[in-house]
């Protein structure tokens, strides 16, 4: 939304694969086109997917091209309002953007599709959609994370398309960041008339069309992060700690917008912290936190120690009186409680931590579902789900 922002694009639609009322509400508070930060004569609006009949009975979105293609009858009424472009964005990635640069390099090539990619070395590019281009920048290939031979047949020469020798011995192929530009009469004739049942842009609907159709690689050369995944969006955000970060969330020029929240500053009483963000509206009170991100309102009781840790925070304060009944009764207040030490975690929001738990995963436990005890663990992060109770003395 902020690159969108940031690139003068104003008319914007967010697909959901389910109506979420928090997600909604996030975007019906910060990205106000007519009294909001900065940008007006636009609209945002929200197009959550339903259920529709089909030969298999009623489903949801079945992918990204069929997301599209059930909203094709708004885009279909942009077209005749002579909007000749349509460019399509992936909600789980980081990075920063102009698309105004994409978009129109896209218009003077001519062409029918322009893929934004990225320079991707070899531990990662068999997790992605990767291209081959010829030296025009017109894609040949597409494959949809190759592996073995086939990911050997994928490699570039990244010299071809401005790297220098040294980058191009490292990033040997180009990745896609789900990241597209269609003409308008082209996407609905792919969507509508070539590939009726192809659910995903990525390993259907470019791949073929590319042996059809002008589809123009366009190469990014910033940061560019995936956080589709567990593991991926919990070293991103960890990331960010960092003393030089790859993403950078200064950037006077272009901001990244969110909701305004008007919280008072965070509270800090005699505590170490090292390399970590602690957000607004926080109460940390003689503890440790070290490589770690602290959200809203969130609450650290004397002796926690705090690393490698995301905590997302709380929507909501307790008061005081709140926070002593409940101790009094034996129950555990939003926040984490005394003398508790949490290493590689994810908290999500509201989350309710007793005293004197330990959260360590010291086994390496690799995948866990216990969401009867408020937590799963993913590629050996353990995740304490939403308005989670962990009671005190508690091991994970």
């Amino acid at each position: 939304m902020s690159n969108c922002i940031n690139s003068k694009i104003n008319k914007i639609y967010v697909l959901t694969q389910f109506n979420s009322q928090s997600l909604n509400r996030h975007i019906a508070r910060t990205y106000n086109f007519g009294e909001g930060v900065g940008f007006s004569g636009g609209s945002v609006e929200v197009l959550a997917a339903t259920q529709t009949a089909g030969e298999s009975g009623k489903k949801w979105f079945q992918g990204t091209a069929d997301a599209v293609r059930q909203f094709l009858w708004l885009f279909e009424d942009a077209r005749l309002k002579c909007i000749e472009n349509i460019l399509i964005l992936s909600g789980d990635h980081l990075y920063r953007m102009d698309y105004m640069d994409f978009v129109q390099k896209h218009v003077d090539s001519g062409a029918d599709i322009s893929v934004a990619c990225v320079p991707m070395d070899e531990s990662r590019a068999s997790d992605l959609g990767l291209m081959k281009a010829d030296r025009n920048g017109r894609i040949t290939d597409f494959l949809e994370k190759p592996k073995g031979e086939n990911l050997k047949s994928m490699q570039v020469d990244m010299g071809l398309f401005g790297l220098s020798p040294e980058l191009a011995d490292t990033y040997k192929y180009m990745a896609s960041m789900g990241i597209y530009v269609f003409k308008a009469d082209v996407l609905h004739k792919l969507l509508k008339g070539h590939y009726p049942t192809a659910n995903d842009f990525g390993s259907e609907v470019i791949p073929m069309a590319a042996k059809d159709y002008d589809v123009q690689s366009y190469l990014f050369d910033g940061y560019w992060e995936d956080i589709g995944t567990i593991k991926s969006f919990f070293e991103a955000n960890l990331a960010l700690t960092d003393q030089s970060p790859n993403f950078y969330f200064y950037d006077p020029v272009k901001p990244i917008f969110t909701s305004p929240r008007f919280l008072p500053p965070t509270r800090v009483e005699d505590c170490k912290v090292l390399n970590s963000i602690v957000s607004h509206g926080c109460f940390l009170t003689e503890c440790s936190v070290e490589h770690s991100v602290i959200g809203i309102r969130s609450r650290l009781e004397p002796g926690v120690q705090l690393k490698d840790t995301m905590m997302m925070g709380a929507d909501y304060y307790q008061t005081e009186a709140e926070r002593f009944s409940e101790l009094s009764d034996g129950k555990v207040p939003v926040g984490v409680g005394e003398n508790t030490i949490i290493r590689n975690c994810i908290i999500d929001k509201n989350a309710r931590i007793g005293k004197n738990v330990v959260i360590m995963n010291s086994d390496n436990v690799q995948e866990a579902d216990r969401p009867a005890e408020g937590f799963y663990i993913r590629s050996g992060i353990t995740v304490v789900l939403k308005n989670a109770v962990i009671p005190d003395g508690t091991t994970i």
